[in-house]
């Protein structure tokens, strides 16, 4: 039976057994497989949250190689899951055995558990959902979900009668050539009754290819003892595919990224070019934006409503304001409001907040900044550690100078503010509402409002000095050539 013709309203499970538990050798990395990303989050995290939309009462993961930094990396996602340690004995019914330990410690468990994996990460929630209520409406002791794969390879195979009820699992390493001809793979995730796993794991023995304990070996003794096994084939067999190296993690990502994009873009979002665009997990984006190529977004980034972001964006954990414009722009940890502009070539740091019409522009960079209502920041400019008021203008080039070498110190800027370009502010400064200043000002006290503020020091031009001082040059014969033409023209 596929997934997609299941109708039943789906109950909450006794328990999920998330397994955990295995090396990753084949990643070559410092990192266990699992804490890998994709999407912006590690596959384990992925896995957990979709068996926390189930709801079940008592979620569990199995770890193994490197424990301790795992089961932190799982306790720092999801505070409530339940940690068990497998034992040296090898298999995925070594380990579920351990889950299951875990989970009765208080009092045996009953009702629906599921078991799945932490490194499948494409696994959906509906997925989960539609295999937990096809197992309770059957009334199963024991539902595997399976996928009908164009290679199937090394997985186990799922036999069935000839009027296609479910016979039993075979390991690939165990299968016959007829065996391994069959494209139903067993994607390992089951759903069980608590009791039937905990009675079939206790005669589950490890006499077997690998020598390993199988969690496969239970249907069939569920079968033995009267219970209904049935298996369940998934819609799409990429939901169960793990990552073994990185060159799997990559295609993996590469298939939630286009995934992730069309589920935006059905939800009235328009991706100009889905094939360069990065959309995290977390990312919310309203309907009629507008997403140009090679952009990113990451962590908890959210795009308003008929918001324009990129081309050659980055942000994370920014959020855009409805009918922003944001363009060629690496930001973070910041906010953009309403109907503002930003870049291009712009950087916004941590704390950056620019309000509702304000404008960051060309090679300006923010941090810590709050800069209000209607506001502009034009060009080339460096702003930290300043709050700006509602509608001030700081002219181009201009530097806060926020650092004395030991401690940082703000800048306060007031509303309907004019300041000229290349202005140093030296901080600790504040200059108030309605003030001026001239071009090249360097500001190093409070500014009173309606003032105008410049720094003093008279023009000096010293006559012919390029022709007496630098003879010969290129500079001093233009010098000479445009005396000898002004006066010729005086002469006139």
């Amino acid at each position: 039976m596929s997934t997609s013709e299941t109708t039943f309203a789906a109950t909450e499970p006794a328990a999920v057994i998330v397994l955990a538990a295995g090396q990753g050798t084949r990643m070559k990395s410092k990192l266990p497989k699992i804490m890998h990303d994709i999407g912006g989050r590690s596959m384990v995290g992925h896995s957990l949250a979709a068996s926390r939309t189930l709801e079940p009462q008592r979620l569990v993961v199995v770890v193994r190689h490197d424990r301790d930094r795992v089961a932190q990396h799982v306790l720092d996602f999801d505070p409530q899951a339940l940690i068990a340690d497998q034992s040296d004995l090898p298999g995925t019914g070594s380990a579920v055995l351990a889950g299951l330990q875990k989970l009765d410690e208080k009092a045996p468990l009953e009702g629906t558990v599921v078991v799945t994996y932490g490194d499948v990460p494409l696994l959906t929630a509906e997925t989960l959902r539609k295999l937990v209520t096809h197992h309770d409406s059957h009334d199963n002791a024991v539902t595997v979900l399976t996928a009908l794969h164009p290679a199937p390879e090394k997985y186990g195979r799922i036999l069935r009668d000839d009027a296609g009820n479910f016979l039993d699992i075979r390991e690939f390493k165990d299968a016959t050539e007829e065996e391994r001809a069959v494209t139903e793979i067993n994607s390992g995730i089951f759903a069980f009754d608590a009791g039937v796993l905990r009675d079939a794991l206790a005669q589950v023995d490890t006499n077997n290819a690998q020598g390993e304990m199988y969690l496969t070996d239970v249907p069939k003794l569920a079968r033995a003892q009267g219970g209904t096994v049935d298996a369940l084939v998934m819609d799409d067999h990429m939901e169960v595919e793990g990552a073994n190296d990185r060159v799997q993690l990559s295609e993996l990502g590469a298939y939630l990224r286009q995934r992730t994009a069309e589920m935006h873009m059905r939800n009235g979002v328009t991706i100009v070019d889905p094939a360069t665009t990065w959309i995290g997990t977390d990312v919310a984006i309203a309907r009629d934006a507008v997403i140009h190529p090679n952009t990113q977004l990451h962590g908890v980034t959210s795009i308003g409503e008929d918001a324009v972001v990129g081309p050659d964006t980055t942000l994370t954990d920014v959020r855009v304001g409805p009918g922003a414009t944001v363009v060629r722009t690496h930001g973070l940890q910041s906010s953009i409001g309403e109907g503002a502009s930003v870049g291009p070539f712009a950087y916004l740091r941590p704390g950056t907040e620019l309000g509702a019409k304000g404008k960051i522009g060309a090679y300006v960079e923010t941090k810590n900044a709050q800069i209000g209502t209607g506001s502009k920041i034009p060009h080339l400019s460096y702003v930290g550690d300043a709050t700006i008021g509602e509608h001030s203008n700081i002219g181009a080039a201009s530097v806060f100078v926020n650092y004395d070498g030991v401690n940082k110190h703000p800048t306060t800027i007031g509303n309907h503010v004019r300041m000229g370009s290349d202005n140093m502010y030296v901080a600790p400064v504040t200059v108030g509402d309605g003030a001026y200043s001239g071009a090249s000002t360097t500001v190093r006290k409070d500014v009173p409002a309606g003032a105008l503020a410049l720094t003093e020091g008279r023009q000096v031009i010293v006559e012919n000095w390029v022709v007496d001082n630098r003879p010969g040059t290129a500079a001093a014969e233009a010098a000479q050539a445009a005396g000898t033409q002004a006066d010729t023209h005086h002469t006139d």
